[in-house]
């Protein structure tokens, strides 16, 4: 079940030094309850596609050998034009001998190397898969680029551009491997991996709306976890903040500001309301009341009383362990502010420079001015 807990757990499977949030894989599968979905601690990713042979291999390993490869394992003509001269039929055998070795030569190289599970981004063709099952070894080509990056993340191997040459400080490894099925795909698990950078969410839902919803919100978690991690400085969430700020606006319009600047500053003030006025009306509460009882308690000197959505009340949110980092409430209000300043001034900038200079006398008035009524069409011709 997707917790707080799994989206911190998520973050602190990254490289503290780097928190690259495109480790964290996403896989979306339709089908069953949000509670369903999964929370692997290494890589995951859906079956490639695969040739003839596919099932015979082993869908499970302990401790296997993982060799990741840029190579492709295919009997393919050739796209280079070339043109060889032959005399006999021997001859001719020996050019497709010797193409079929040339694979066969990096099969035998791969197998050497003692690796139980090969990955390419490259096409691994249906001699090769026949190869491998034969061998007792799984395979799987076409792999992404992003998961072969999370594989390697996770595993400590090295990706390989060719065969000749791989050797046991290239090779990964991880606790267990498994193909399981998960609704209607079947996913290739890599668990418990000793260099586990990455990790791997499985979202499920009944719509795929529903989980496209789910990740836009589990985007936003992970990057306010990883923002606290790098930014120490935190304020309480629930619409504490907003609150608080305006209502000290409103005690300082009041005290302060004497002429017409208080209607400003009071608007602002009454806009910051917006934040936790919203969360009300997305959790169903009577917003109108909730409000009211939070401007009671920030007038009374409680900075962080917030919407308190488990009990429908209003409770200290620093308490209740809803925090954000205080960068992203500065730079959300430093933008707001901005794209308002930004809205207001459009009046300064766009001007009619007709309308500047009244019309001569007995001059006609421009089509469109002031000359037509309001209501009345273009005249007849």
């Amino acid at each position: 079940m997707l917790t707080v807990t799994v989206v911190v757990d998520a973050v602190l499977s990254l490289d503290q030094d780097d928190l690259n949030e495109k480790l964290i894989g996403m896989k979306k599968i339709p089908g069953g309850s949000l509670t369903d979905s999964i929370f692997v601690k290494g890589v995951a990713f859906k079956k490639t596609f695969s040739y003839a042979g596919f099932e015979q291999q082993p869908k499970k390993f302990i401790k296997p050998k993982i060799c990741c490869l840029n190579v492709e394992l295919e009997l393919k003509a050739e796209k280079d034009n070339a043109e060889v001269r032959v005399e006999q039929v021997s001859e001719y055998q020996a050019i497709v001998d010797a193409e079929w070795q040339i694979i066969y030569n990096k099969l035998e190289a791969i197998y050497k190397t003692g690796a139980k599970v090969v990955l390419s981004k490259l096409p691994i063709g249906d001699l090769a898969t026949q190869y491998f099952a034969d061998r007792d070894i799984f395979c799987a080509g076409r792999v992404t680029s992003e998961d072969m990056e999370r594989v390697i993340q996770a595993t400590g191997a090295t990706i390989q551009s060719t065969c000749s040459d791989i050797r046991p400080e290239h090779l990964g490894t991880c606790g267990i491997f498994e193909e399981r099925q998960i609704g209607g795909e079947r996913f290739n698990f890599f668990e418990d991996c000793p260099e586990a950078k990455t990790c791997t969410l499985v979202l499920r839902g009944g719509a795929e709306q529903f989980i496209a919803e789910v990740e836009r919100s589990l985007h936003d978690a992970i990057m306010i976890v990883k923002r606290a991690i790098k930014n120490k400085t935190i304020v309480a969430g629930g619409g504490a903040t907003e609150m608080e700020i305006s209502a000290y606006l409103h005690r300082y319009a009041d005290q302060t500001v004497r002429n017409k600047q208080q209607a400003i500053i009071k608007s602002f003030a009454k806009a910051l309301e917006i934040i936790p006025r919203q969360l009300c009306d997305n959790a169903g509460f009577d917003a109108t009341d909730i409000l009211n009882r939070l401007r009671v308690e920030h007038r009374r000197g409680n900075t962080w009383a917030g919407v308190d959505f488990q009990n429908e009340s209003v409770a200290d949110m620093m308490e209740k362990f809803v925090w954000e980092p205080a960068l992203v409430k500065i730079n959300a209000i430093n933008a707001a502010t901005e794209a308002a300043c930004l809205i207001l001034s459009v009046d300064e900038t766009i001007r009619n420079e007709e309308s500047k200079t009244p019309p001569a006398p007995g001059s006609k008035p421009a089509r469109g001015g002031a000359g037509r009524g309001r209501g009345r069409g273009m005249p007849r011709r």
